[in-house]
């Protein structure tokens, strides 16, 4: 397909497009909690979808996720969001059942566009094993797609996203830095090779790596998107936990970095320094870690807690399977700051 003019079709999104952590949670603060034994996995820990127990052996579980583009090219971008809203149940520990698409779109504007998008979209779908069974469309000022994902998975084998124990190793399953090289992108100082390299992470579904996971006792488990590294490790902390993380083995694109250091970097980023900064104590880390620890992630990988002999098994069959993943870090006792990020160690 022809690469349509820069502007006219990517402005800003994918994950960048959240809404600020702080502001979420003021919204969600207010919602009503209805009680039901049921309901294994809902609202209040901040975890990637809901779960719903139908049997002993059987329970849904159902996620949502969409946003604006985030590449110029409307079959990528639709590979992108798919892959972004299905890698919310591979976080549970569940499988991909069926899907719905979600689109919002001009009604004035060429629909080979939109073809292009669901096409994308279409073929994760099938990628990750699921259904897609349909979706709903309204015509809008701007381009927004995503999918509404059901999975399934056994009760007792649910990955929540805050059940780190102390002395667990973390793993992450993608390198850090795609909205960095988006940013850089938009303005024209992305390279080829950076952009390839963030859209080859951003359409590759996490199946794999969960699937390895799945023969390993999970701890907690999440996936990194638009709060950013720190963010959603923050999330799995909650109130009993802190974490060490190893600046040095922290996988990121080289260009992400520099790119950051010439201040190429984003808005939701900074909302995301700005409601999590407190909690983190930065020691010998230059100002670019730091972005790319903040940095919006869309479709990013996954972010595992498992016991330490745990993690050094599953890392090593990952990596025999070809599968990228690093261990970058570990859980501690309760600290005064929640987050300890160590210096980098490297240029």
């Amino acid at each position: 397909m022809e690469k349509q003019e820069k502007g006219l079709f990517c402005s800003g999104g994918g994950c960048t497009a959240k809404l600020g952590p702080a502001a979420l949670k003021r919204v969600l603060e207010r919602i009503p909690r209805k009680q039901d034994e049921d309901l294994l996995v809902g609202f209040e820990s901040s975890d990637d979808a809901a779960v719903y127990r139908l049997s002993p052996e059987l329970a849904v579980v159902h996620t949502l996720d969409f946003f604006p583009p985030v590449v110029e090219d409307p079959e990528l971008y639709g590979q992108i969001a798919a892959a972004n809203a299905l890698s919310d149940i591979y976080a549970m520990g569940a499988e991909v059942r069926t899907a719905l698409n979600i689109v919002c779109f001009p009604e004035k504007e060429d629909l080979n566009l939109l073809g292009k998008v669901i096409q994308g979209g279409a073929q994760k779908v099938e990628e990750a094993g699921g259904i897609l069974a349909g979706g709903h469309s309204i015509s809008d000022s701007g381009i927004k797609y995503g999918l509404s994902v059901t999975g399934t998975v056994h009760p007792d084998k649910i990955w929540r996203n805050n059940g780190c124990q102390r002395g667990d190793l973390l793993l992450l399953t993608k390198p850090l830095g795609v909205g960095i090289i988006c940013a850089a992108d938009r303005v024209g100082e992305a390279s080829k090779e950076a952009m390839e390299k963030a859209i080859r992470s951003m359409t590759t579904l996490n199946k794999a790596a969960a699937d390895v996971l799945r023969k390993f006792q999970v701890h907690a488990c999440t996936d990194v998107t638009g709060f950013g590294f720190l963010g959603h490790l923050r999330e799995m902390l909650g109130s009993d936990h802190s974490a060490r993380i190893w600046a040095e083995k922290l996988p990121y694109f080289k260009e992400a970095y520099e790119y950051a250091g010439n201040f190429l970097i984003t808005a939701a980023a900074q909302r995301n320094r700005n409601a999590l900064e407190h909690e983190v104590d930065f020691q010998e880390v230059s100002f670019e870690m730091e972005e790319l620890l903040f940095d919006p992630q869309t479709s990013g990988g996954l972010l595992v807690s498992l016991g330490r002999d745990t993690a050094e098994k599953a890392a090593r069959e990952m990596k025999e399977q070809g599968v990228f993943c690093a261990i970058v870090g570990e859980i501690t006792e309760q600290t005064k700051r929640k987050i300890i990020v160590k210096g980098e160690g490297r240029e």
